[in-house]
């Protein structure tokens, strides 16, 4: 069973940590009570990683290490600097599924191999207040870096770690800092442990070490500066794609918004396909978006219901007492529940499947060798700009034929359609945007302001046809369905409010059209 761990720690190198020098004194720190010694504890972590280092080149590391009160399996997640995620393991021989799934969209179907063995004498300080409260550990690490795969050698260098303590003030390590620059230390070099002994063990070529790891499966690219059109889309769509692969681990761990993040990003892929089709050959594009719109379903299994539910229960709490009939709060829950057709480990075993690797491999291939057409090679200023209009005028012929038809299904569906084209709009204009500029940008704006307007009649349009169906099961048991017409009658003057405010939202935007 893995438990996760924010660590918010920084690393100090230079004369002063070397040798016998040992650690600066620290009881000047300001807050700091006494300075503990806690011993010396001898470390031995072994770093997993594939063959061309794809982990390191996502700046995530994977170690199984013994020694110390945290002897196990160590996943580190970057997320901002200073900080990091160490999701941990039960020690055991090989890497346990509960971390090496969290990597699987990086390592594909790789094999993690042992890359760097790392021994280290941690003298380690504790820093506490005069309630005897941890504010900081302190040690001071020895370390000696083997080699494991792919030749090299080994290394031998000294640094000082401060990792603050659970919910401690991050300000603190600045006032640590000051006194160890104080002391001739400085910021390390190297982010990480690894990324120092990768760096110094590196096998040499022609008398130089070799470079940095090499960029793996779902690692970003070196950018270029885009300047044709198809620079523009395929830059779009790679950093789209380097989302999924970077949103899955987080998805895996129910993270908040990363279902909703990778299905956007499921999304703007399949929009950017469509939208410039005459750049991307949609024989080959299609397939993969078809595959796009499965992963968007599995993501959405349950999302869709949730924000359904969520609606209704808001208005429920909105509604005055006085027309509450019934066991209305009880049915709704019950109803939301058996309409649930999804579980976190439906998702997971999604994406630990074939099919979800078949197509992170399909939109690597389209990455590295895009299929474009002639078009790919012209000016964005032209050739973008034709398929972002041609989007528009989609949406612009939406509008018109549903503000022409009377209220009711009709006019429902075509405000769904054309909330569906104003997001693809929307999306076609986000990928426009670097070589556009600012009438790009506001096309976003004004795709996405139209986006929510239609949302919330669409929205409203689920929430009747629920309560249609709420309320004949409240009637079929005996209730009484009254607070289902009321909530009923509530969503229709909110749809009509939306219906109402349309031709005057959509004579705005077009004013501002000008992509």
């Amino acid at each position: 069973m893995a438990d996760t761990k924010r660590e918010i720690e920084r690393k100090y190198e230079g004369p002063a940590a070397e040798g016998d020098a040992g650690l600066p004194e620290l009881t000047g720190v300001a807050g700091v009570a006494s300075v503990i010694d806690k011993g010396v504890a001898e470390l031995d972590a072994t770093y997993y990683d594939t063959a061309d280092q794809r982990l390191a080149a996502a700046s995530l590391t994977l170690r199984r290490r013994t020694g110390g009160d945290d002897a196990g399996w160590h996943l580190k997640f970057p997320v901002a600097e200073d900080v990091r995620d160490e999701i941990r393991a039960p020690l055991s021989d090989d890497p346990p599924h509960s971390l090496t799934g969290l990597v699987r969209s990086r390592v594909r179907d790789a094999e993690l191999v042992p890359l760097v063995r790392l021994r280290s004498a941690r003298d380690v300080r504790h820093l506490v207040d005069d309630s005897g409260a941890l504010l900081a550990e302190v040690s001071l690490d020895r370390v000696r870096a083997e080699r494991l795969s792919g030749g090299g050698g080994t290394a031998e260098w000294t640094e000082i770690e401060v990792e603050l303590a659970d919910d401690g003030d991050p300000a603190f390590l600045d006032k640590v800092e000051k006194k160890l620059r104080k002391a001739g230390l400085a910021r390390s070099s190297s982010a990480s442990k690894l990324a120092k002994a990768l760096g110094e063990t590196a096998p040499r070529t022609k008398g130089k070490k070799a470079g940095a790891p090499a960029v793996g499966a779902g690692a970003p690219a070196v950018a270029k500066e885009p300047v044709s059109a198809g620079d523009h889309v395929l830059a779009y769509i790679r950093t789209q794609r380097d989302a999924i692969v970077e949103l899955d681990p987080a998805v895996r761990r129910d993270l908040h918004d990363s279902v909703h993040s990778m299905r956007v990003a499921t999304r703007r892929l399949r929009s950017a396909f469509r939208s410039y089709g005459k750049i991307l050959d949609r024989a080959v594009t299609d397939p993969i978006g078809d595959e796009l719109k499965w992963l968007a379903g599995e993501l959405g299994v349950d999302r869709d219901q949730e924000v359904l539910t969520e609606r209704l229960t808001q208005a429920l709490e909105d509604l005055p007492r006085n027309l509450l009939s019934g066991p209305v709060p009880a049915r709704l829950s019950t109803w939301s529940d058996a309409r649930r057709g999804g579980s976190r480990q439906r998702l997971i075993d999604v994406l630990d499947g074939e099919r979800y690797l078949d197509l992170l491999i399909a939109l690597d291939a389209l990455a590295a060798d895009p299929p474009l057409l002639k078009a790919a090679a012209g000016d964005p200023s032209t050739v973008i700009a034709k398929a972002v209009r041609k989007d528009f005028k989609k949406v612009s012929d939406l509008i018109a034929e549903a503000l022409e038809r009377p209220s009711g299904a009709d006019r429902d569906f075509a405000m769904h359609d054309a909330r569906k084209k104003a997001k693809r709009t929307r999306y076609a204009a986000e990928a426009a945007a670097p070589a556009l500029g600012k009438p790009a940008a506001d096309l976003v704006k004004s795709m996405k302001s139209l986006q929510s307007l239609l949302g919330d009649h669409q929205d409203s349009v689920m929430a009747r046809e629920a309560l249609l169906e709420l309320g004949a099961q409240a009637y079929a048991a005996g209730e009484s369905a009254f607070t289902y017409g009321v909530l009923y009658g509530r969503e229709e003057q909110r749809a009509a409010a939306v219906e109402a405010a349309l031709p005057e939202a959509w004579e705005t935007i077009g004013e501002r059209a000008a992509v």
